[in-house]
């Protein structure tokens, strides 16, 4: 926890704004502006500053910085997110202005949708608190002498869109010498409940800008490429005229803009539409400020006279630096990884969400089947600790927790369950694994023994029968049922929590999970094994998950194994490798397999090219994977995203070691069901071939680091500091994939 207690100036609103439950309100975007003094001897300036729901912050009549979307959205009544920004450059000696623009974001939720945000028990008018200091001292707060204004904003909503009149464009008022005389004074106002803190993760930013061309009808203009943020335009024409953007991520069969299956979820107002109406004098440039959109498409509508020069579609998303990339010698395994980086870039915005059109949601399941993915691809630490802040401040004191966070009440009572939940632990898991800092164990320690004592007192002789279970199936009437999948979760937490409290030196709870953990299997193993090494429920539904959901989880004994390992390769050849799973078998078979040693067959789903399988969504057309296996509803969720992970642990060889956890050792033990395969991660490199039966793999270990290779015979070799290349004979027998690899390079 960073500064809880710190105190930047007072907290300001603009008078007569709606202050209650109120939907669809139409009010300009307020505009705060001061001006001040500066003496000719400081040497360094910052400001502090929290404005809500989203801001942008001025200085002698330039935006400061480059963050967008800003600050990050948090549970306000616990915890407010600051930044702080270097203005030094900004300032000059004698008269300044500072301005401030406020939009609704996530704090001020306007229009009504279906989680109910927009009567979250935060939700007010947007406020803001600001402290200007140089030198470390304390020179200008934020207070009721600042005057307020109403920007050519004149509608803003996160899921909705912004319109822009910029005939209210007001020149100059952010610099010396506006006449502010007719702007009231600003309101003193309260605080949003929660205590400051700085924003410790990387912002949100324009991560990148393309021409998107038109189409050849409707007014649509492609983007090439799923993605979030917005459109910036480039329009000439008269005053009054009128641009009317609307975005989609697929056209209908004729060519028109598809929202189908994108706004059933928005209950008032224009689903992502922005409008922007000219002020007559040139080529006018314009984007939004306070909204984001996920789209490919852009349908641009005009009323009045106008011309539209160019579109560009501008990427936005919090701006993490790359971890690791990756690259095979199969054509679709880098497509596919490819639209996963897409996918998880357009659901990382400010928070990690399953979708960037209808929901822009921070559903928790989603967040837990990707995160791997994110810290092997991206330096995204820092973001999921400051989210795992969010879920902890919703816990509720039973232990409860929502299915989604932030959330304005919605989602203790339907979409969460132990599969879901499970984030609270497997995310500070992965983060100790992949930094090596038990911060976020401690942090949430007590949490998850609260969870665990919810689950106990919801559990059946140790069996839980809420939550969603295996979402997203090819057949809906073949869902492997949530007693399995949610209690393969609850045997899984009590296994971590074990383990945390190993780490900690607290020997009495690690005994106590531990114990918990054992008597789940052996309930588990009582009420779902049917003999053979196959589980289910005795009715033939889901079979394929709950035995992959059983090995994953380790809760099949050992002599059942092999038989469990063989009812999976007899279902994946049967079915000819049909993803006949949802999002959590999609995590637990590719795994299964690899670990024992058919990574080859994991291939398989990955590279089908029939419904259901991640390849199917290629000869779609997407740019981004699918929610659903058929490529209905959304076309960018990041819940299949796994895939990546995968890639990098099974195909690059990238493990991680509990005894020593963190970027300074790395297991590293390729599989080679490939030709070829190039992978780094934090400047470890990997980066093996096949030529004839001859396994050749050079490895770079980074300064200070050092670890274990294992190669494909068995052979082990300790790492250190520097590069080497080894050599070995492999068995291409077993696997029909790689034997048609090698057959082409031969």
């Amino acid at each position: 926890m960073q500064n809880c207690n710190i105190r930047l100036g007072f907290w300001i609103a603009a008078p007569g704004k709606k202050r209650g439950y109120e939907v669809d309100t139409r009010e300009n975007a307020p505009v705060f502006r001061r001006e001040f003094e500066v003496s000719n001897s400081f040497q360094n300036g910052r400001i502090l500053i929290c404005g809500l729901g989203f801001y942008e912050l001025y200085l002698n009549g330039h935006k400061v910085g480059d963050r967008v979307l800003d600050p990050v959205p948090s549970n306000y009544l616990t915890r407010i997110n600051y930044a702080v920004y270097d203005v030094t450059a900004y300032l000059k000696p004698g008269r300044n202005t500072v301005g401030v623009i406020l939009g609704n974001g996530w704090y001020n939720p306007n229009t009504k949708d279906e989680w109910c945000f927009w009567a979250a028990p935060w939700r007010d008018c947007p406020k803001m608190t600001l402290k200007l200091e140089l030198d470390g001292r304390e020179v200008l707060y934020s207070d009721e002498s600042w005057r307020v204004g109403e920007s050519p904003i004149t509608f803003n909503a996160l899921r909705n869109g912004e319109f822009y009149d910029a005939r209210l464009e007001m020149p100059g008022w952010c610099t010396n010498g506006f006449d502010d005389t007719k702007w009231p004074p600003a309101m003193r106002i309260a605080p949003p409940g929660g205590d400051l803190e700085q924003e410790l993760q990387p912002p949100c930013k324009v991560l990148e800008t393309f021409i998107a061309p038109p189409t050849e009808k409707f007014n649509v203009y492609d983007a090439g490429r799923n993605l979030a943020g917005w459109a910036r335009i480039f329009v000439e024409g008269e005053a009054g005229a009128e641009i009317i953007l609307r975005y989609a991520e697929r056209l209908t069969p004729a060519g028109e803009l598809s929202v189908e299956y994108q706004d059933m979820y928005i209950h008032s107002g224009e689903f992502q539409t922005d409008r922007y109406i000219l002020k007559g004098s040139g080529t006018e440039i314009w984007e939004p400020r306070f909204t984001y959109h996920g789209f490919r498409y852009i349908e641009a509508k005009i009323r009045g006279r106008a011309k539209i020069h160019k579109i560009e579609a501008r990427e936005v998303g919090t701006a993490f630096k790359t971890a690791g990339e990756i690259v095979t010698s199969d054509s679709t395994l880098n497509r596919l990884q490819s639209m996963t980086l897409n996918s998880y870039r357009s659901n990382y915005v400010g928070i990690p969400t399953d979708c960037p059109h209808r929901e822009k949601s921070g559903w928790t399941c989603d967040v837990m089947l990707a995160a791997e993915t994110g810290l092997f691809n991206f330096e995204a630490a820092s973001g999921y600790r400051g989210w795992l802040r969010i879920l902890g401040d919703l816990q509720r004191r039973s232990g409860q927790l929502p299915a989604l966070a932030p959330t304005g009440g919605f989602g203790f009572n339907w979409g969460s369950g132990p599969a879901w939940d499970s984030v609270l632990f497997s995310l500070p898991y992965d983060l100790y694994l992949h930094t090596g800092d038990d911060g976020a164990i401690r942090e949430h320690y007590d949490g998850m023994k609260r969870y665990l004592d919810f689950c106990e007192s919801m559990a059946t002789d140790h069996i839980l029968f809420f939550g969603l279970g295996d979402w997203c199936p090819p057949d809906w009437e073949k869902i492997c049922p949530a007693q399995i999948t949610s209690t393969g979760y609850y045997y899984r937490d009590a296994k971590y929590l074990a383990k945390f409290a190993q780490l900690l030196g607290n020997k009495a709870d690690e005994i106590r999970y531990t114990v918990l953990a054992d008597s789940i299997a052996q309930a588990f193993h009582r009420r779902f094994h049917l003999g053979g090494g196959r589980y289910g429920t005795g009715n033939g539904i889901g079979e394929f998950t709950a035995t992959g959901c059983a090995l994953y989880h380790g809760l099949v004994p050992e002599k059942e194994k092999f038989g469990a390992l063989e009812f999976l390769i007899e279902y994946a050849e049967k079915t000819e490798y049909a993803c006949d799973f949802g999002i959590l078998g999609a995590k637990y078979i590719p795994r299964v397999l690899a670990e024992n040693g058919r990574a080859d067959l994991a291939l398989r789903f990955f590279t089908r090219r029939q419904f259901p399988g991640w390849a199917h969504w290629i000869d779609l057309g997407m740019t981004t994977l699918g929610e659903m296996w058929n490529g209905t509803s959304s076309r960018n969720h990041i819940m299949y995203g796994d895939i990546s992970a995968w890639m990098f642990r099974y195909l690059g060889g990238f493990r991680h070691s509990w005894e020593q956890p963190g970027k300074r050792y790395l297991e590293i033990q390729p599989m080679p069901v490939i030709s070829a395969c190039r992978s780094e991660y934090c400047r470890y490199l990997s980066d093996w071939r096949i030529n004839g039966d001859e396994f050749e793999i050079d490895i770079t270990v980074p300064q200070g680091g050092a670890g274990l290779l294992v190669m494909p015979d068995g052979s082990r070799h300790i790492l250190s500091s520097g590069s080497a290349r080894f050599r070995c004979i492999v068995d291409l027998t077993f696997s029909p994939v790689l034997r048609s690899h090698s057959a082409l390079l031969t």
